[in-house]
């Protein structure tokens, strides 16, 4: 998109997303009160365009019809244009993306809303050419249609847009409520999930495919709840498939947004920070329940990937990088056989192309997108070597072709930050660094925590968005939400009490802010924000964990560290009043079931007594990380600092030091076993509990 000549109001704009449109001719505004006013006071329609600034055909358009001048002046003398960023105002992204999929079955970006000044829609789509073109309207037609229609067919207009407000509101007061799961309801979801899953390729449903780590991560707990084996195969051959496949960036590591094609192979190569945020629980879940060396090493090198290119200096983490690079999508990500043997040795070159799939015509528009078909074992034998020696080979050729791909055009990288995506890599990080025992994934987890804490509230609430030195858009539900959690997954690695205060604070404001008192469930939009149409609670469990999942399972961990039962009934209100929806449709509400499962765990209290400094407690500690046990609570009390603890966290008096040193309580199913200082007893008495679900 040229960034050349005069600009309009939304170079004022802190999104990179709305920056990108500051130098097109029409005479844009962001969302507020002077577009709004302007509508109603000249009688004009508004034309609504939202997307975000990794979008590919979001580029695509700016460039077809927003960057020619024609096009601009039939839209600066018919509408009032305004440009929304989706990941500052998902409230807005989700009213009228619900409005979109109700006038056309359909939904994406960018996305192209026509309101009345009242701001209720009468026209929508997705991706309109400037010319008509497969069956689609040109958008100059269409501008001078919707134009003439608005002022010479208002009753029609009006209707409609009445029509969809009521349906909006219809849906957002989603019927309820329904009851306590049950254990039979849980795995009944689970089968209903199955149903919908690609036993050749993994993950779900065909092309285009995306990760679903919610629903993976569902099925994972499943596993630990229920013994359910083939839910386990499920993810296996899914995280495995992933991991080998185009969708896995194979040199640079870090995920993209979904696949073409139902095997893989083919990216979209936009990377998103929630993605990768919420791949690495699963794959380091995946690695303690089977002690995968690949799942070890994807996330790994996912992590190593957020903190080499996503992290901002100040703390936090950036929002994306973009699909496209010199005008062309996945440019900077292709490789021809030519330039793999250019960039290696000819004995590395044989061994990078067989092992990343590379042939002369290639896999992409001629060129090849890297995919990992064989394993080291199957590489080692052709190529006369150990698995070993073809590991260590293999790191050498990637770090050698990252270094002549860092000589391209890179991507453009979204370096605004966003409070709730935040969240959830620090609870990747956080568990990366209890999993992985690397210190350098906590060290940056609480940076960016601390940055969060520091510099994204404003009058003691938290902000969504952080960008070029300035914080905009009032916290929604999963900004709260994302957040406690990952304050609660900090303290669960550094037994900070501060971060298990920040929990219980954003706990509280969450009530005062979003509560809906006449269901026990959240809204979306706080209560001094403007919602646009209806206020809608954001029921569904996307490509993110839904703000109520997310609030139900702060409020069943604070409960299982407090043992308050408001925490409880809180939780236990969001899913009694989606139960029914969350078990006829589990593939909406995955986050939601994976709460569910938890529940229905018996309750396990880990409790840690000791110096943390010693390395007997470190050593303790370690066999606590190293098995997957979700439903776990753990707290370590360092007697010197008892008071504290105790007084957050009371059933912890209980647990008394003992003459030996360090030692490991272990309570489950609401009996106590003996405390033991022994790392090798514990880990005998956790691999019992292992085993012991379902």
């Amino acid at each position: 998109m040229t960034e050349t000549g005069p600009t309009n109001r939304l170079i004022h704009e802190t999104s990179p997303y709305l920056k990108q449109h500051a130098h097109n001719p029409v005479d844009w505004y962001p969302w507020g009160p002077e577009a709004l006013e302007r509508a109603r006071a000249e009688d004009k329609p508004i034309f609504l365009s939202i997307g975000y600034s990794t979008c590919h055909w979001c580029h695509v358009m700016a460039h077809e019809s927003f960057e020619d001048e024609n096009i601009a002046a039939l839209m600066n003398e018919h509408f009032i244009n305004i440009k929304v960023d989706r990941e500052e105002r998902p409230d807005l992204d989700e009213t009228y993306m619900t409005a979109v999929q109700l006038m056309t079955g359909r939904g994406g970006w960018p996305m192209s809303v026509f309101l009345a000044p009242d701001l209720k829609p009468f026209y929508a789509g997705t991706y309109f050419p400037p010319e008509d073109r497969a069956g689609m309207p040109g958008f100059p037609r269409l501008l001078q249609a919707l134009s003439q229609a608005y002022h010479e067919k208002r009753d029609t207009v009006v209707k409609m847009g009445q029509e969809v407000e009521s349906r909006l509101k219809i849906l957002a007061e989603m019927p309820g409520a329904g009851q306590e799961f049950t254990a039979a309801e849980v795995s009944q979801a689970a089968a209903r999930l199955k149903q919908n899953f690609d036993r050749v390729h993994g993950g779900f449903g065909g092309a285009p495919k995306f990760p679903r780590a919610l629903e993976l991560s569902f099925l994972l707990t499943e596993y630990r709840r229920a013994s359910d084996r083939d839910a386990l195969d499920m993810v296996s051959l899914s995280v495995g498939k992933m991991a080998r496949g185009g969708i896995y960036d194979q040199v640079g590591g870090g995920f993209h947004r979904y696949t073409v094609d139902g095997a893989w192979v083919v990216p979209h190569f936009e990377k998103m920070l929630y993605d990768n945020s919420l791949l690495v629980p699963l794959y380091l879940a995946h690695y303690q329940v089977t002690g995968n060396p690949l799942s070890n090493r994807i996330a790994r090198e996912t992590l190593d990937f957020v903190l080499r290119e996503l992290e901002a200096p100040e703390g936090g983490f950036y929002s994306a990088w973009d699909a496209d690079s010199e005008g062309e999508e996945g440019k900077f990500y292709v490789w021809t056989k030519k330039e793999v043997e250019e960039a290696l040795s000819a004995e590395e070159a044989r061994l990078a192309i067989e092992a990343f799939g590379v042939t002369d015509t290639g896999n992409f528009e001629g060129k090849n997108i890297f995919t990992f078909p064989l394993s080291q074992e199957e590489l080692a034998s052709r190529f006369d070597q150990t698995p070993e020696q073809v590991a260590s080979s293999l790191q050498s050729i990637k770090e050698r072709l990252y270094e002549v791909r860092e000589q391209r055009v890179r991507p453009h990288r979204d370096e605004k930050i966003i409070t709730a995506w935040n969240g959830l890599m620090l609870s990747a990080l956080a568990l990366g660094a209890q999993v992985l025992g690397e210190k350098k994934y906590y060290d940056a987890a609480a940076q960016a925590a601390k940055f969060i804490l520091k510099k994204m509230r404003s009058n003691g609430q938290l902000m969504r968005i952080w960008s070029e030195g300035q914080v905009s858009v009032p916290g929604f539900l999963d900004d709260y939400a994302g957040f406690a959690n990952a304050c609660l997954d900090l303290y669960e690695t550094d037994f900070d009490l501060d971060w298990l205060k920040a929990a219980q604070d954003l706990a509280a404001q969450t009530e005062d802010l979003f509560l809906d008192e006449a269901d026990g469930t959240y809204f979306y939009v706080a209560r001094d924000q403007e919602a646009t149409l209806v206020r809608s609670k954001s029921l569904y469990d996307q490509s993110v964990p839904a703000g109520n999942s997310l609030a139900a399972r702060v409020a069943w961990r604070l409960w299982r560290f407090s043992d308050q039962e408001a925490y409880q009934k809180r939780c236990q209100a969001i899913l009694r009043r989606f139960q029914p929806q969350i078990t006829e449709n589990p593939g909406g509400f995955s986050h939601y079931l994976t709460v569910a499962a938890l529940n229905l765990l018996p309750p396990l209290d880990l409790t840690l007594v000791g110096d943390p400094d010693r390395p007997q407690t470190n050593a303790l500690l370690a066999e606590m990380y190293h098995r997957f046990l979700p439903e776990r609570r753990l707290v370590l009390k360092n007697p010197p600092e008892a008071a504290g603890v105790e007084e957050l966290i009371p059933d912890v008096k209980e647990y008394a030091p003992v003459e030996a040193g360090p030692a490991a309580y272990v309570c489950h199913q609401f009996t106590c076993q003996p405390p033991t200082g022994n790392p090798d007893e514990l880990a005998a008495k956790l691999d019992e509990i292992k085993t012991s679900a379902g």
